[in-house]
């Protein structure tokens, strides 16, 4: 028989005890009470043959405690305890269950209704539709078009329509109705002397119960006096009422299936329970079919061995997302070669050799459907994915869910992103570094199933994922082909120059230790320093040594000449290293470029980072950096152009606090570091002078970062109380900084993350953390993530702005970097003038601030003379 494309959720708690209270007891021959299992496993057989669903799942709650008895210590306090008679039913109930082939969850921590609820958005945002199985009027708040509520003992069904009847109020309506008439079966407190017909009043009439809070005020008589009196009490009310959506499932809805029932397993509990109509109706020992458990992780694949194969495959595949995994050797993705692909669909997994002699025509049988847009596909790093096929001539269409992304988005610090600790993290699962591609597939399907109620309950998680992470990825894909051109003999001249260089500061180096030494040894520095020079102990390592970490050689260095000679060594050896030794041997030798590296999982605040080549720690302030972006370079009859966001942190923070001192500066288009000076030293913009700026912009970009009195001395080279008084003028000035700033805090400690301007969440877990060093950081960083993370986002739109001009061949350039808070394009020559006005445009535009974004555009041969 064919089963419906539908979700059953059938809330095992609520009818357990329906059924107990509901029915006349029943008892076997032994004494032993069987009506509860015979009530519910009846209801659930009756709607098994009703509905038919291709999806189910019975729900039970578990024991201990939830998150809401941590909000509310008297919630469902009055309960007694569960009856023995009912209690030893619960076994035999969940052994027919599961031998009736229908998956049983039970979640630590939270309610049956809460694992009903996640289930179901994940239902929905896959097109499926719910029927929820329940007495329970909470679970009311969870119907709309997609999903309905039946209740089986009164044969009522419940869709919107049917709640706004039943209750006198739609489903988005139903939290606010029960916070105000309370909840007794589960001991929340409403308003006193509110029952259903004023609840049904004041929302009709108001709306919702944040505008009915908000006019408390307009309501008479001894009702309002009860409602304002409650006021404080609602918002508990209303958590303690509101389902959580983002459970994090050990299962999807591939693994909620229903399968074949154990016949045995049943004829052995039917027996002992003395179910003997049902028991008779079993087919007879030996003709039972044998039971078929849910597709594992790591399920045998199908082999497709020719491109018939192929297209039979994947011709019978359903319209469900596509999962991905691709076989290769070597990570450098314009130069891996491609071995084969597995592909998973529903919970049919199959592999493809690419190695053969009819590799060619093999990968001519995937093309249509791996080009097909329509085709949505899943995977991990489908990045990755995209650029070796590219090398392959198969344009891969369709990215639609990365499992990598989407943990990244639902919490960036929670754990690596790499696929064997996505399965650790969110599955309890360990699989192997590398993972089979067959096995790869299985793996990403389960965690996205994971990941959809999350992303979908949290926020603007989604939507963030959607429009800004998931785009994203082809444009990234298409800068890292693209690459960049280098000069390499440009860049080997420097190396020699730097290497000249080193080996004068380690002559200086040896004349002021008085003896040889090696600068790349941290021991070695540490004896010189501390044992024979005795230079102060600053700071030491947590073995008790004295440090020779950058940040303490800093301190020295503004008293002593070694530490100094010690930093230039350390910074010039790592360029030398990192870029004009290495990066003439990262040019491909195919494009005659370079192609870094973009990763959009890594940085905690949603910032992209690049490597093999890292483009973004290339230093833009020295001569040596300056002279490595020179060897950056525009092709013959082109001109690289970089647009760049000028100081839009800061804007971002004028944007978020709201101060209007900083609001004038910026709408008013001053210099915000000078203007900063004069308001900070009182005096007139144009008496500041270059010191007192220099101080100023210090200040400004150093307090979004949460430096400390400390640290500005140390910048700035005054004592800690100049510094301080700097600070207290700065806050005095601009009085919405510190306000903001206080309030992130708190806020922080209270939600334990903060957000983006586009919703990003910034978890944050040292927090409230007891070691005073770590919370510090995390108060720092809380108060800069907004900035970082919202700049991190603008910048990203931008990209996908101008993408989408670029491919739309308006003109003749290409995006080919992006570091930080500038985009790098290589421009025709008589295109530049048009290319910058629209670059600049897409730039500007793209959000609206309460300040102008301002950005700088330069052009020019090579890298450095476009600034």
């Amino acid at each position: 028989m064919i089963k419906n494309n539908l979700l059953l959720l059938v809330d095992g708690s609520s009818y357990l005890y329906r059924a107990f209270h509901a029915l006349p007891p029943l008892n076997n021959s032994r004494g032993e009470p069987t009506g509860a299992v015979y009530g519910v496993v009846n209801m659930v057989r009756k709607l098994l043959d009703e509905v038919n669903p291709q999806y189910v799942a019975v729900v039970f709650d578990a024991r201990g405690r939830t998150f809401r008895d941590d909000l509310y210590a008297a919630y469902k306090a009055q309960r007694p305890a569960m009856p023995d008679d009912l209690s030893t039913q619960i076994e035999p109930l969940h052994a027919i269950i599961h031998a009736l082939g229908l998956p049983l969850l039970m979640m630590d921590g939270v309610e049956a209704d809460d694992v009903i609820a996640t289930l179901t958005v994940q239902a929905t945002a896959q097109g499926i539709p719910t029927l929820i199985a329940s007495s329970d009027k909470d679970l009311a708040q969870l119907v709309d078009g997609h999903v309905t509520l039946v209740n089986t003992m009164s044969n009522q069904r419940l869709d919107p329509a049917g709640v706004l009847e039943k209750f006198g109020v739609p489903p988005e309506r139903i939290i606010d109705y029960l916070a105000l008439v309370g909840d007794a079966s589960d001991n929340v407190p409403g308003v006193p002397k509110v029952g259903p017909v004023t609840a049904v009043k004041w929302l009709t009439q108001y709306g919702s119960l944040d505008n009915l809070a908000a006019h408390a005020g307009e309501i008479s008589g001894k009702v309002g006096e009860s409602l304002r009196a409650s006021l404080e009490q609602l918002p508990l009310a209303r958590s303690l009422l509101t389902l959580k959506c983002d459970v994090v499932l050990p299962v999807g809805l591939g693994d909620l299936v229903r399968r074949v029932p154990d016949v045995a397993a049943l004829r052995e509990q039917y027996a002992r329970l003395e179910f003997k109509t049902w028991l008779e109706r079993l087919p007879a020992a030996g003709h039972d079919p044998a039971p078929t458990a849910p597709a594992p992780a790591g399920q045998a694949a199908t082999r497709l061995q020719d491109a018939a194969a192929v297209r039979h495959w994947l011709a019978c595949a359903p319209d469900a997302p596509l999962a991905l995994a691709l076989d290769v050797a070597g990570t450098d993705y314009m130069q891996a070669e491609l071995l084969g692909v597995a592909l998973m669909a529903d919970a049919r997994v199959a592999c493809v050799a690419l190695t053969g002699d009819d590799a060619a025509a093999l990968r001519e049988a995937l093309r249509p459907t791996l080009e097909n847009a329509q085709v949505h596909k899943l995977g991990h790093d489908l990045k990755f994915s995209m650029n070796v096929l590219a090398r392959h001539g198969i344009a891969l269409a369709g990215v639609q869910f990365d499992v990598m992304l989407e943990s990244y988005v639902l919490n960036s610090v929670a754990t690596r992103h790499d696929l064997p600790a996505l399965s650790q993290h969110y599955l309890s699962e360990t699989v192997p570094q590398p993972l089979a591609a067959a096995t790869a597939v299985q793996t990403c399907a389960r965690l996205h199933a994971a990941f959809v109620a999350p992303l979908v309950g949290t926020g603007r998680l989604q939507q963030l994922y959607d429009d800004i992470e998931q785009p994203l990825l082809a444009v990234l894909s298409r800068i890292e082909r693209t690459g960049v051109r280098v000069d390499a003999a440009l860049l080997h001249g420097q190396s020699a120059e730097l290497g000249a260089r080193l080996g004068e500061i380690e002559h200086a180096a040896h004349a002021s230790a008085g003896q040889a030494f090696n600068l790349g040894s941290p021991l070695q520095i540490q004896e010189i320093l501390y044992g024979k020079l005795q230079l102060p102990v600053l700071k030491k390592t947590p073995k008790g040594q004295p440090s020779t970490a950058e940040d303490v050689l800093q301190e020295l260095a503004l008293d002593y000449p070694l530490p100094k000679l010690i930093l230039e060594h350390r910074a010039l050896s790592k360029l030398k290293s990192t870029y004009t030794d290495r990066l003439p041997e990262q040019i491909n030798p195919d494009t005659g470029r370079v192609h870094t590296s973009y990763h959009q999982a890594v940085t905690a605040t949603g910032r992209l980072s690049s490597s093999d080549p890292n483009l973004q720690n290339i230093p833009v302030r020295t001569e040596e950096g300056r002279r490595i972006r020179q060897a950056f370079v525009a092709p013959p009859g082109y001109q690289l152009l970089a647009a760049d966001y000028s100081q839009i942190e800061l804007r971002i923070m004028a944007h978020l606090s709201g101060d209007a001192g900083l609001l004038r500066a910026f709408s008013s288009a001053q210099d915000i570091h000078q203007s900063t000076a004069a308001e900070v030293m009182g005096l007139p913009l144009e008496q500041v002078s270059s010191e007192q700026r220099r101080a100023a912009k210090a200040i400004n970009f150093g307090l979004i970062y949460g430096m400390s009195a400390f640290g500005l001395a140390r910048q700035l080279g005054v004592d800690r109380a100049a510094a301080q008084d700097y600070i207290d003028r700065y806050f005095a000035r601009y009085p919405g900084v510190k306000t903001f700033m206080d309030d992130t805090r708190e806020q922080a400690r209270a939600d334990g993350y903060v957000e983006t301007l586009f919703g990003r969440r910034l978890y944050l877990p040292e927090i409230n953390a007891r070691n005073m060093n770590r919370r510090q950081y995390a108060e720092r960083t809380a108060i800069n993530a907004p900035m970082q993370g919202s700049a991190a986002d603008i910048i990203k739109l931008a990209m996908l702005r101008i993408d989408a001009w670029l491919t739309s061949g308006a003109i003749d350039a290409r995006m080919i970097m992006q570091v930080h808070d500038e985009l790098v394009f290589e421009v025709a020559e008589g295109s530049v003038a048009a290319a910058r006005e629209v670059i600049r445009a897409h730039m500007t535009d793209v959000v609206r601030l309460s300040v102008p974004l301002l950005v700088e555009i330069g052009t020019g041969a090579n890298w450095d003379a476009a600034h």
